[in-house]
């Protein structure tokens, strides 16, 4: 765990109690903070207390007490509505602060000598798998790597930092809104595209926070720049421009004057005088279809960025086992396929599954985002049937009316029993695909739950049977 620094003898308050809130917590009080915490659900109230923490209900509390307020990325800042903390927060005068900003803060306040390497990710889709992929050829390479943030564990619950050690860290919007002081070695835009438009007050909002993530970079630092759409385009002549940086853009879909690309899935390296092939990726199994490709080109200017060779950044592409809920093939039974896509929290992301598959079995619903699938139409000739679950059922099946099957199954063991048993009755190669285009918060903790979920249906239509799964 990570100490927090600069907070000694101070009293904080946090609120939220899940993942990221308890660990901030531990971390202060490893740090010499005195903390207080509170959770608007009494069992996570209840968590806390068990590990010893002090609960108090801030709802109550005298503010003018707290030196800062540490909120967990999940409540809201500023839209809808500020939350009621932020509220009594900036009444009070008290600095609201979130975990990459308490850790980014620890981070400078270390001598020179000790401080890490980072390396920061964000993007619209594509974070988790990109994030993974840095750290896999790192520690490949035998770096001393540590993976976390919006991924895994909580980034104050990794280990303590020394002067030559890498943290990748997959960085949310929600994250980025509570961050001021982050200075990455490595900063990453993979992508934007609208979405948590609700959190941001639209899509100037959502855009202004994910480039805080290139806010403090400077002479020496490198960002990596996903150029395929209008709005990576854009960050990346603005801060070209600014002239301060390494600027490396990257592409999956066209050849670009210097920088990193993909085509036809030959990888190059642009960034010198010519470009260079270095990794065939339709060798790589666990990186399939273009979305793949850019997570590759962009994982390979990061890792060039902190000083990898091309030899090593290329062998770590070549031998990356894949992330779970990501185009994760979790079984077969006769022969169907079933892949779990569960990451796949909007149309865009959704888009990257589906344009993989010529034919599928599609499962799809939950908590609609804005827009719904409407922008997926071009691809609802490949859908062979969709299987509706969830909140979004209704609208997602309006959508489809006349232009695709469809099924209201309402829970994801429905949908995959129906789904198997009319893959299987074709009589033909087929694949189920999970790729929901929805939040998973209607009948699910998080879409790593739903896609645990669908893994367990699987086991269970022929468990003698069923081939491929992953414990």
């Amino acid at each position: 765990m990570i100490p927090v620094r600069g907070l000694e003898g101070r009293t904080v308050a946090v609120f939220g109690l899940a993942r990221t809130g308890l660990t901030a917590a531990r971390a202060l009080v490893l740090g010499g903070a005195k903390v207080v915490v509170w959770d608007e659900k009494p069992e996570s109230r209840a968590a806390a207390q068990a590990e010893g923490l002090e609960l108090l209900d801030l709802s109550t509390a005298d503010w003018s007490q707290f030196a800062a307020l540490m909120l967990s990325p999940g409540v809201p800042l500023t839209h809808p509505k500020p939350h009621w903390t932020v509220e009594k927060a900036k009444a009070a005068g008290v600095e609201i602060l979130g975990d990459i900003e308490l850790f980014a803060r620890t981070v400078n306040a270390a001598p020179e000598h000790k401080r890490p390497k980072i390396v920061a990710i964000t993007g619209t889709n594509g974070k988790s798998t990109t994030t993974a992929l840095i750290g896999h050829i790192c520690a490949a390479a035998g770096r001393d790597v540590r993976v976390g943030g919006n991924i895994g564990q909580g980034v104050l619950g990794l280990d303590d930092m020394h002067g030559g050690a890498v943290y990748v860290l997959e960085l949310s919007s929600y994250q980025l809104d509570l961050t001021s002081s982050l200075k990455p070695d490595v900063a990453l835009l993979l992508n934007v595209s609208p979405d948590h438009l609700d959190r941001h007050g639209g899509m100037e909002g959502y855009v202004t926070a994910k480039r805080r993530i290139l806010l403090n970079q400077g002479k020496g630092d490198t960002a990596v720049i996903g150029v395929d759409d209008p709005w990576g385009q854009r960050i990346c002549t603005e801060i070209t421009a600014a002239n301060r940086r390494t600027i490396v853009p990257i592409s999956a879909s066209k050849a670009i004057g210097r920088g990193v690309y993909v085509l036809q899935g030959l990888l190059y390296d642009a960034t010198g005088e010519r470009a260079v092939e270095v990794a065939d990726l339709l060798r790589a199994r666990s990186l399939p279809g273009r979305h793949n490709w850019q997570n590759a080109a962009a994982a390979y200017a990061a890792v060039r960025g902190l000083g990898l060779t091309s030899q090593e950044a290329a062998d770590g592409l070549m031998s990356f086992p894949g992330l779970a809920h990501r185009m994760e093939t979790v079984g077969a039974v006769g022969r169907v396929r079933f892949v779990n896509d569960s990451k796949a929290t909007n149309a865009d992301a959704a888009r990257q599954a589906m344009s993989s598959y010529p034919k599928f079995y599609w499962i799809a619903g939950g908590v609609p985002k804005a827009g719904g699938i409407d922008s997926l139409g071009d691809l609802f000739p490949r859908i062979e049937k969709a299987y509706l679950i969830g909140d979004a059922q209704d609208d997602f099946a309006a959508t489809l009316d006349g232009k695709a099957q469809f099924a209201k199954c309402g829970t994801l063991p429905a949908a995959v029993a129906a789904a198997y048993a009319e893959a299987s009755a074709s009589g033909q190669d087929a694949v189920v695909l999970l790729s929901p285009a929805c939040a998973s918060f209607d009948q699910f903790a998080d879409f790593e739950e739903r896609g645990e979920a669908f893994r367990a249906a699987v086991q269970g239509l022929n468990r003698p049977a069923a081939k491929g799964a992953r414990a």
